[in-house]
């Protein structure tokens, strides 16, 4: 049986720019990086990945993902001009263009951002339609869209530590919709990646941090 097609597949996201793909997409991804650090960073190496490469300056994916790393929103109207506001937002950024990764998806942006001593290094993907996929944060493997709640927590690769997360989340309420697992090796740090159909509480998110065994909690509420 085919898929059902829903109506944001056929008319795609609310947004600013000539291209689902090319520019809602790319606000998005940014908008994650942002939410990441939690504001803008100081510093961003932005490079841009197969067609991407060949098109990011006409598309206008170099002002949006200016403006997702400075928070803007996919319809905000600022994105045409985000270039004027980096300056006063803090934004120092470089752009690369890598033209033929063959093992990438056509449309791939990593980034690789710091912000005072804080260090992020995300790859994106922009599918269409405003939606993307975050295949990479910090090294270890990722599958989410951001279009959920998401917890990323990096913890000690030891047992019972799955399920204890998922117990923590289950007294907030809390569904799980999807959860990934990716380590750095045996018995070293771990990553789970959790999607969830419902917010978290500040209290729940400053108890996971406060546990010996997790290394870095980071929550990303849903992203327009």
């Amino acid at each position: 049986m085919s898929e059902k097609s829903s109506v944001f597949d056929m008319i795609g996201p609310v947004m600013i720019g000539p291209s689902s793909s090319h520019t809602a997409g790319v606000v998005r991804i940014g908008k994650v990086a942002y939410k990441i650090l939690c504001g803008t960073a100081d510093i961003a190496k932005i490079t841009f990945y197969n067609s991407f490469a060949r098109t990011f300056e006409g598309h206008g994916s170099d002002r949006a993902i200016l403006a997702g790393l400075m928070g803007f929103s996919t319809d905000d109207k600022r994105i045409k001009n985000s270039y004027d506001f980096t300056e006063k937002n803090g934004l120092v950024y470089e752009f690369k263009s890598i033209g033929n990764a063959n093992t990438l998806h056509p449309n791939t942006i990593k980034l690789e951002l710091s912000k005072g001593d804080k260090k992020v290094s995300i790859v994106g993907e922009s599918r269409g339609g405003g939606i993307i996929s975050i295949v990479e944060v910090n090294g270890f493997s990722a599958n989410f869209t951001a279009s959920l709640h998401t917890l990323i927590v990096e913890a000690n690769d030891q047992k019972g530590s799955i399920a204890y997360i998922s117990d923590v989340l289950s007294h907030d309420n809390c569904n799980i919709a999807t959860m990934s697992v990716s380590r750095k090796g045996k018995n070293d740090v771990a990553c789970q990646i959790i999607e969830m159909d419902t917010s978290l509480r500040t209290l729940t998110i400053d108890y996971l941090k406060s546990l010996e065994w997790i290394k870095k909690v980071i929550y990303i509420p849903n992203i327009d």
